[in-house]
């Protein structure tokens, strides 16, 4: 397995306790890694999709509620929430990442660890922002137009 994608899940896993669990992001983080072991270039990207990602909650939140169609997010399933938003999180701040590859992995992710339409789900919403905030707040040329 890839390295981004083994820290992709694992970042889902994190995000995941972190929102069943009411304790600080640096106690779950810490034991995660206490339990599952792994090389430094996977805890490194994990944690940045973790720690951005929760920084900017709010925000990440607000663009998915605007995208989901008659879905609240407190009733989504916490596994896609938080597939969502890791991966809106990437196409948002991470530049770097093409944005049908943060798709791709997310779909990827949610076909393994969620419902068998999840990946239609989470494919259907990323899809949208991608085309209407990503390329819209584009100016620097940083991320690639995608055409599904």
């Amino acid at each position: 397995m890839r390295k981004r994608t083994q820290a992709r899940e694992c970042a889902l896993k994190i995000l995941y306790q972190l929102d069943i669990l009411d304790q600080p992001i640096d106690q779950v983080i810490s034991a995660f890694w206490e339990f599952n072991p792994a090389s430094d270039d996977v805890r490194q990207f994990a944690e940045q999709l973790v720690r951005g990602t929760r920084e900017h909650l709010t925000e990440i939140d607000q663009k998915i509620i605007h995208y989901t169609e008659n879905w609240q997010l407190n009733r989504m399933a916490v596994v896609d929430r938080n597939i969502l938003r890791f991966a809106v999180y990437e196409l948002l701040f991470m530049d770097e990442i093409p944005p049908k590859v943060t798709i791709n992995e997310a779909v990827n992710v949610a076909k393994k660890y969620s419902q068998d339409e999840a990946g239609k789900f989470v494919n259907g919403i990323l899809d949208k922002i991608n085309h209407t905030e990503v390329t819209k707040s584009d100016t620097a040329g940083s991320k690639e137009e995608t055409h599904g």
